[in-house]
């Protein structure tokens, strides 16, 4: 099978998954597991790769996601215990007297979170920091979960531009400068980004309001959620552990720090956070087992949806298919319109998004683009910038990338309706830092 037929393969792949996903038709795992299946016998039958090849693509696949199953297991594990202990009740409860019905207030409070949060770099720990400390104030105030997660990704990708963030040192190893220089360069795009993350909390916050979020909100079940209500709910909480209080946020704290500074795998930070809140909230085998056993059913659907998503990467990335559909790509591009190379790709990159992950993006797509940019006088560190920042605002909306999942699982939304609700702004924000970059002088042509 020659590079034109394994490129069209791999958008039919993708374009079969994501249309499963939005219909509805299947569970995501199911997709995944199913479609790429298809594929990869497929390319054994036109003998293109051999079984022995394709179960090590799939192998290298799961082996590269791993990791994040294994995070959101003992993630979903730990934040279950601090809820069931009411750690969160006395959290929310602060919350409410600071903000009350300021849903506004709390959609921007999202936003700095997440902000904050992703300072490190790191998708998965910043929906760890993010998402279950607000999730039950947006559900205390009829908030939907879907723009929590709008919120947070908006300001999640404006965010990972920062030098030693995974698509800024990708695409400045491509360019073979430091990736500080190339941070530099595109600052004021960020900077930009920054403020529209910010009005993007603020004019959310004010949709939000708007269908009658709020704290005496009447959306769903009346639940004005004051203070005596709050303590009545923990003391009625056979699992309740107020007296803990103090214990479990220091140590639900000691974990963030420890996700955000420690070099060790995230995933064993969780691991030791659940057995120092297993062991201290509940003693006894008999208790832990019934805790663990009734956060079991999120944490194995959204780890097998992981592990299945690795098994589509596996087929597509390791047997270098999408690199095969960047080259297709590229050709596209007519000659006439070269010099606005940088343009064109900013102004698709988010639909990219949903089909490249970022490695064949940034080390398939990115190195066949300078190519054809040099052609007509492109400067490349202007397509990289245009490919980085309009990418970036996409990141986590992409059915490619693990933390994705990760994301919609915490906050309880299936990944179609997190695409659905967040797809057309995300490209909107991409488009308009794409135009500031032009207004500025970051990208010329």
């Amino acid at each position: 099978m020659n590079e034109t037929m394994l490129a069209l393969l791999g958008f039919a792949t993708i374009i079969m998954i994501i249309v499963l996903l939005l219909r509805n038709v299947t569970v995501p795992a199911i997709a995944f597991i199913g479609v790429s299946t298809i594929t990869a016998l497929i390319l054994v039958l036109t003998g293109t790769f051999t079984i022995e090849q394709m179960g090590d693509f799939i192998s290298a696949g799961v082996k590269g996601v791993h990791s994040t199953a294994a995070l959101f297991i003992f993630s979903v594990l730990f934040f279950g215990i601090m809820s069931d202990v009411g750690m969160f009740d006395r959290i929310i409860n602060a919350l409410m007297k600071k903000v009350g019905n300021n849903v506004v207030g709390v959609a921007l409070m999202t936003c700095i979170i997440a902000m904050i949060g992703h300072l490190d770099g790191g998708g998965a720990s910043t929906f760890l920091i993010t998402i279950p400390a607000m999730l039950p104030v947006y559900k205390k105030l009829k908030m939907r979960p879907t723009t929590l997660l709008l919120i947070c990704v908006t300001a999640m990708g404006v965010m990972n531009l920062l030098p030693w963030g995974g698509p800024t040192m990708r695409s400045a190893s491509v360019l073979e400068i430091d990736a500080n220089q190339l941070w530099m360069k595109l600052l004021p795009m960020q900077i930009v980004g920054i403020i529209i993350a910010l009005f993007t909390a603020i004019f959310w916050g004010t949709v939000e309001k708007k269908r009658g979020a709020g704290e005496n909100s009447t959306l769903a079940m009346d639940d004005s959620g004051d203070s005596e209500e709050l303590a009545e709910a923990s003391a009625s909480n056979d699992l309740a552990r107020p007296k803990l209080f103090a214990f479990n946020v220091v140590w639900t704290l000691a974990i963030i720090v420890a996700l955000v500074f420690l070099d060790v795998p995230s995933y064993y930070t969780f691991m030791v956070g659940c057995v120092v809140a297993l062991l201290v909230n509940y003693p006894g085998a008999k208790l832990q087992g019934k805790i663990i056993k009734s956060h079991a059913g999120p944490a194995l659907t959204m780890a097998s949806t992981i592990l299945a998503a690795g098994v589509f990467l596996g087929v597509l990335e390791d047997s270098e298919i999408m690199n095969h559909m960047a080259t297709i790509l590229a050709s596209f591009i007519p000659q006439s319109m070269g010099r606005f190379l940088p343009l064109i790709i900013g102004v698709i990159s988010v639909p990219l998004t949903l089909l490249f992950c970022t490695d064949s993006y940034f080390y398939g797509l990115l190195p066949v683009l300078i190519g054809v940019g040099n052609q007509f006088g492109v400067d490349p560190a202007h397509t990289a910038i245009a490919m980085v920042v309009c990418r970036n605002c996409a990141t986590f909306i992409s059915p490619v990338v693990p933390a994705t999942f990760l994301g919609v699982g915490l906050a309880g939304v299936e990944i179609k309706d997190h695409i659905k609700s967040s797809f057309f702004w995300i490209w909107g924000v991409s488009i308009v830092c794409m135009i500031a970059g032009l207004v500025l002088g970051v990208i010329t042509f």
